[in-house]
């Protein structure tokens, strides 16, 4: 019975991290692509908070969750579908913390430029662009991720 819910409370907070990154990705794709600075420190400000709630939360969770349903289950941490995908957790905290910066950032650029009605700063646009670019191997990741929790593939690490 607790491995079952071990493994409900894992699932959930994979698609938490996963759902909440899509969906805050798109959210400041859309409001980027305004160019407006008011309606981009509205999204932005709300981003920031979802992050705080939803991904930080279900990302310490996770790894707490793993842990305690691969013991109830009796799988070893170093089996490499286990291992690859706590390399590949790692990668994805890499790249989702320096993100976390941009966006409050990102959020504090577009409420300045909007509190003195300008346009947004050259530095915006370059923090964008990171934004975006840390988004595509976060996401690859956390899909290989899935596909190594979903098949347990047997792989040669060493």
């Amino acid at each position: 019975m607790l491995e079952e819910w071990l493994l409900l409370a894992h699932v959930i907070g994979a698609t938490v991290l996963f759902g909440t990154g899509a969906g805050i990705a798109f959210f400041m794709v859309m409001a980027h692509r305004t160019r407006d600075p008011a309606l981009i420190a509205h999204v932005s400000g709300t981003v920031v908070i979802a992050d705080t709630i939803f991904t930080a939360t279900a990302a310490i969770l996770q790894p707490v969750t793993g842990y305690l349903l691969a013991r109830s289950i009796g799988w070893d941490l170093s089996e490499s579908w286990i291992a690859l995908s706590l390399l590949l957790y790692i990668v994805i905290g890499l790249f989702w913390l320096p993100v976390v910066w941009i966006q409050i950032r990102l959020r504090d650029l577009a409420r300045a430029a909007a509190a003195s009605a300008s346009a947004l700063p050259p530095a915006y646009f370059r923090l964008y662009r990171v934004w975006f670019a840390f988004g595509f191997p976060a996401f690859s990741a956390v899909i290989g991720i899935f596909w190594l929790m979903l098949t347990k593939p047997s792989i040669a690490l060493f």
